[in-house]
């Protein structure tokens, strides 16, 4: 989770700070952050393009990490992500059509209709707390 914490610091889209990384057996396969698709300004260089609430410049993390995948011809079959922020639906949807067996997320974001279809594709939706550090209080 930390190394997902660390590719977010990448994002150029002010709204969130978002990371993903993508895993299978205990190695990375490919990250992605929150930003601008190629090619485009950054939001963080000409500005978020707003609509309820949400940036439409920025790709969500967890798309660009599968984008990286498909440039690169890296399978995903039975992979887990680690997301710092819980997938939308959109992304949810990518996430399970790319074969992603388990969804390891930090932050909450509530979509029922995203879990709900998470579930019924069998994906693992697990809620990551961090432990605590050595001397911290309970």
């Amino acid at each position: 989770m930390d190394i997902a914490r660390t590719v977010g610091t990448r994002a150029t889209c002010p709204r969130a700070s978002v990371g993903a990384v993508l895993v299978r057996q205990h190695r990375i396969l490919t990250t992605g952050y929150n930003g601008a698709p190629r090619r485009t300004g950054h939001c963080t260089d000409v500005g978020c393009e707003m609509v309820g609430g949400h940036c439409l410049r920025a790709v969500h993390a967890e798309a660009n990490a599968l984008v990286q995948a498909a440039l690169h011809g890296v399978s995903l079959e039975d992979a887990t992500a680690y997301c710092t922020h819980q997938p939308c639906i959109n992304c949810a949807k990518l996430l399970i059509s790319a074969g992603i067996t388990k969804i390891v997320f930090r932050d909450p974001y509530p979509d029922r209709f995203a879990q709900a279809l998470l579930a019924e594709a069998g994906v693992a939706l697990v809620h990551y707390e961090a432990p605590l550090a050595v001397g911290s209080p309970a």
